[in-house]
């Protein structure tokens, strides 16, 4: 194929702005997809992104359209997964900034725009929605000239739902988005994606940015130093389709046979092993991100513990932007301690860990990282069970984000009053059109991740969208709150919280834990400690089984020497006894 019939773009927008539908339309219009087959986000491949109604993992497809190929990536729209955005634009020369027309610009409609002019991307504005009776179409084509200097008459009108418009959309693809470029003869091929299938071993998704890929011949993974042989070559039409060789800009996949998880990389560049020891420079390949949430995973049975981390290792080859590292806890055994983007992002692995892979594991409280320094040493701890006292170090620094929240006027009392309640403080506010305003917010990352989406949707009615960065780390005056069940340091229930605050969350979390267990023979002790204090107590009473029941009149002295009897086993039980938590319980607790 000629790099002149080729278009590589993606479509970036706000979750639930419309994106999976218009890709079912561009999919249906170019008879990619038989009509017996289409359905509902063709793209979204998993039964949890069907469930959940969003976007989790990007998506390539290949169609035709007027003797071009074009090469969609789908993508998501949470702001969580902004890693998967970020790597499929570096693999297009253009991007479809798609904006709903009832919603307008959003925070991560912002976010993926000023990440695809930054990377130099060509950017077609549409309005997606047009047929929604309530559609502010005037209003929303003058945000988003504002937001990126377009005009009025360059922004496409289109209903996604039922087709309007998208034809002239695809024709606006070809002649506005600029085919790829080659710079240099000689392979050179970035993998973007990739995932593990037990006869295959690792497919590659991959974008050809130089030279041809042949199926057969010997390649070469630059960052990793391995040899391996292309068992197959081809596009994704969605299907996988077999070809000969992927020539220069197109996109497709590689069946690498390579087994083991850690040895590709997505970023790394695909080279010809002949070429091995050459001087050619790899692609820049992708930013490794940085999480922001932590949560350990124990196996219910430790006997699945390499299972997990075999589970892990396949997943991470799905999802590159997550991390893990074995972990062992006194309490739960053996697990992995994993970070994650957020906190939807933590709950999509863990399903996904579930649905998959079927292992039965504990999920500990979320936590972020704090910087602790002792003398002159400074760590990163991830983990809130082993942060340490405050006689066991100097000081501690916390993560603090800049929020830039998306929000209408008549919603701006409740959203500063409830970013107040988030330990936030506003810093600047800026008009994004007559009705909604731009709010920057610094705030901890600690309390970020605690909630506050909900509280901001349920403070706003829903209307106000965020995006999230990193500012800057803060001396902060933070504590451990440790659960003690039956004297047992809980360690999956430690917390780091705010010293002022640290009476209150005690309080808070004794009560639900009340709540969750369930009743023993003996009483069981619930306690909240900071720093070797008990701040919080609560009892949950002991079962009480009738030992006498089975006795019907006659000398009361039998049935005193049975009470006499159970009152002594339910001492020695107090002393010895152990509370066992099950996995449904600490589901429940973790929620805390």
């Amino acid at each position: 194929m000629e790099c002149e019939r080729i278009r590589n773009f993606s479509i970036i927008a706000h979750i639930d702005h419309g994106k999976s539908t218009l890709a079912d339309r561009i999919l249906e219009i170019t008879e990619a997809v038989e009509k017996r087959k289409m359905r509902a986000q063709v793209l979204d491949s998993m039964d949890l992104e069907r469930e959940r109604g969003i976007t989790i993992k990007m998506q390539p497809v290949r169609v035709g359209y007027k003797g071009h190929v074009l090469n969609l990536i789908d993508t998501p729209g949470h702001v969580d997964f902004s890693y998967e955005v970020s790597r499929a634009l570096l693999c297009c020369e253009g991007a479809i900034l798609l904006v709903d027309a009832t919603q307008g610009i959003q925070a991560q409609t912002l976010s993926h725009f000023y990440v695809a002019r930054k990377l130099g991307l060509t950017l077609i504005p549409v309005l997606n929605k047009i047929d929604l009776p309530h559609a502010r179409l005037d209003d929303v084509a003058g945000e988003i000239c504002q937001l990126g200097g377009f005009q009025r008459d360059e922004i496409y009108r289109v209903s996604a739902k039922d087709g309007t418009g998208v034809r002239e959309l695809l024709d606006g693809i070809i002649e506005k988005i600029p085919p790829p470029r080659s710079t240099r003869s000689e392979l050179r091929a970035l993998i973007f994606d990739s995932y593990f299938e037990s006869h295959k071993g690792i497919v590659a998704h991959v974008r050809v940015m130089d030279g041809e890929l042949r199926k057969g011949e010997a390649l070469y993974l630059k960052a990793k130093n391995i040899v391996f042989s292309a068992k197959d070559v081809g596009f994704l039409v969605p299907a996988p389709t077999s070809q000969q060789m992927l020539s220069c800009g197109e996109v497709g996949y590689i069946v690498t046979a390579i087994k083991e998880p850690g040895e590709v990389r997505v970023g790394d560049t695909v080279m010809e092993a002949r070429l091995r020891n050459s001087n050619i420079e790899p692609l820049p390949g992708y930013q490794e991100p940085k999480p922001v949430v932590w949560a350990g995973f124990f196996p219910v049975d430790q006997g699945d513990f390499f299972l997990l981390g075999d589970a892990l290792s396949k997943l991470k080859l799905n999802d590159a932007s997550f991390v893990f590292e074995e972990k062992k806890s006194i309490m739960l055994g053996r697990g992995y301690e994993c970070g994650f983007l957020g906190t939807l992002h933590l709950e999509i692995a863990a399903e996904r860990l579930r649905r998959e892979f079927h292992i039965d594991f504990v999920v500990t409280h979320p936590s972020v990282g704090y910087f602790v320094t002792r003398g002159t040493k400074r760590e990163l701890v991830s983990s809130a069970a082993v942060f340490p006292r405050k006689h066991e170090r100097d000081f501690v620094e916390e993560l603090w984000m800049r929020l830039e929240i998306l929000v209408p006027r008549a919603e701006l009392q409740g959203t500063i009053k409830m970013v107040e309640e988030f330990e936030g403080s506003v810093v600047m506010m800026k008009d994004v059109s007559e009705s909604r305003l731009s709010v920057e917010v610094l705030m901890p990352l600690r309390v970020m991740v605690s909630g506050f989406f909900s509280a901001l949707k349920s403070a706003t009615h829903g209307y106000a969208s965020f995006h999230y960065e990193e500012k800057e780390w803060r001396a902060a005056d933070l504590v451990r709150l440790d659960v003690l069940v039956a004297d047992e340091r809980v360690e999956a229930l430690s917390r780091v919280v705010r010293a002022t605050d640290a009476a209150r969350e005690a309080r808070a979390v004794v009560e639900r834990v009340k709540d969750a267990l369930p009743q023993e023979l003996f009483v069981i002790k619930i306690q909240a400690e900071v720093e070797g204090r008990i701040l919080a107590s609560e009892h949950i009473r002991a079962l009480k089984k009738d030992v006498t029941g089975y006795l019907y009149g006659g000398d009361r002295t039998r049935k005193m020497k049975l009470w006499k009897k159970q009152k002594k086993g339910k001492k020695r039980l107090q002393s010895s006894g152990k509370v066992s938590i099950s996995p449904e319980t600490y589901l429940k607790l973790l929620k805390i």
